[in-house]
């Protein structure tokens, strides 16, 4: 398959079994699911495993003959059955108050995906409108539970026609429009308004971050600004799910802790892009190959265990601990090490004792899982894969993509008793 001038595998080839089930899972809950994320990254071919291209209750709004038949939403949707797909979400935010009262109609047999590039004013829109009918799923490129080949996919990074391109030239070539696109015309289409020589830039400088604590003193001075318009440049990547902020855990335990966020960028191509990394042997000899395995396998587990909570924990002091998860109240810690053997540090244990840990794994590319001491084990970062790889049954899909039966309950439904938010499933850390 060809995109453009790149040459890449079909991505319809790779199944991916843990962010379709989420879907499916979403959609057999509730009326509404948004699946939102950066551009590329495959929200699209995975809707048409569910509506193929071209059925009727397919909509994509970057068609001109879609967008006209919407331009009157009531009289295109309110006859339609079973999945709806709105691609393209973004470009006709007022969708959602339509879809509001198509969705609390007593006799309404439809339910919506709505796809779309990460906008603060799109989940803001369905917030206020969709409150307490749908769920917002975060989709991010490939995870180890998609990918065949970790080293790869921790090289070229997750995006799918970054990953699947026949060469590493192609794939970096595709980096490098994917960002000119990026900071040219996909953040000043959400918004951003900023020059795009100055966002390249700033991006750059990120990717001289990742993985530290972040501080806007240095990027402001460079740029020329003020230190709030660098924290607004920060956010917006973020909010594109460009960036990751992981904010800091405080304990009242006596010590000076770290309270400000620390900076990843969320795939890691792009960030060997950013660095000017050529390819994988240009970047384990790199002076942040240790920080990109930190970032990329951080990214990994969050995705993968999609904890409750996700922090970091550092103190003036010196100690620390890479992510802190919370589930049901019970604490794990996480250190990544890009090493052959990891071994137990003083900082570890200290994290263990201080923080209350049930555990602490000590995540590392090998493929030997040991003890290291009481409660920190080494574990391989592929072997926090679940078993099934999050496979969604038949009885799954049926029930998401058939019809929405109305039920007693929905008739007499308000708007209030449906619940107050907007429910959102994956993982929502920055």
């Amino acid at each position: 398959m060809k995109s453009g001038n790149f040459k890449v595998k079909s991505a319809t080839m790779f199944d991916r079994p843990q962010l379709r089930a989420a879907v499916l899972g979403a959609l057999a809950r509730s009326p509404a699911v948004a699946l939102v994320g950066p551009r590329q990254v495959g929200k699209t071919t995975l809707a048409r495993t569910f509506v193929p291209p071209g059925a009727s209750n397919w909509f994509d709004l970057e068609d001109p003959e879609a967008a006209a038949a919407l331009s009157r939403p009531l009289t295109a949707l309110q006859g339609l059955r079973g999945l709806v797909v709105i691609d393209e979400v973004q470009h006709a935010p007022e969708l959602f108050k339509v879809l509001r009262v198509l969705i609390d109609r007593p006799d309404a047999a439809a339910r919506f995906l709505l796809l779309g590039s990460a906008s603060p004013a799109l989940l803001r829109q369905s917030a206020e409108s969709l409150a307490g009918r749908i769920e917002v799923i975060e989709a991010g490129g490939f995870t180890l539970a998609d990918a065949d080949d970790a080293h790869r996919l921790w090289t070229r990074g997750g995006f799918p026609r970054s990953y699947l391109a026949a060469s590493d030239d192609d794939s970096r070539a595709w980096r490098q429009a994917f960002i000119r696109t990026t900071v040219e015309r996909d953040l000043p289409q959400l918004g951003l308004n900023a020059p795009a020589p100055a966002l390249h830039r700033f991006w750059s400088m990120l990717a001289h971050y990742h993985g530290q604590v972040w501080n806007a003193a240095e990027p402001a001075r460079s740029l020329g600004v003020n230190e709030s318009t660098v924290r607004r440049y920060l956010d917006w990547l973020t909010e594109a799910y460009l960036i990751r902020q992981l904010q800091p855990w405080h304990a009242n335990l006596g010590k000076r802790q770290v309270k400000a966020p620390k900076i990843y960028l969320r795939d890691s191509g792009l960030l060997h892009t950013l660095l000017g990394v050529a390819d994988a042997a240009a970047l384990l000899r790199h002076p942040k190959a240790g920080a990109s395995w930190e970032g990329f396998a951080l990214d990994q587990v969050l995705r993968i265990a999609q904890p409750d909570e996700a922090w970091f924990w550092a103190t003036h002091a010196g100690a620390e601990l890479d992510l802190l998860m919370i589930e049901g109240g019970r604490r794990v810690g996480v250190e990544f090490k890009l090493s052959d053997a990891p071994s137990v540090t003083r900082s570890m244990h200290i994290a263990v004792a201080d923080l209350a840990l049930e555990r602490l794994y000590v995540v590392y590319p090998g493929r030997r899982r040991y003890a290291l001491a009481d409660r920190i084990e080494a574990v391989p970062l592929r072997a926090l894969l679940p078993d099934d790889g999050g496979s969604p049954s038949r009885a799954q899909e049926t029930q998401a993509l058939g019809s929405r039966r109305p039920r007693v309950a929905d008739r007499g439904r308000s708007p209030q008793s449906s619940g107050a938010a907007v429910q959102r499933t994956g993982t929502a850390k920055r």
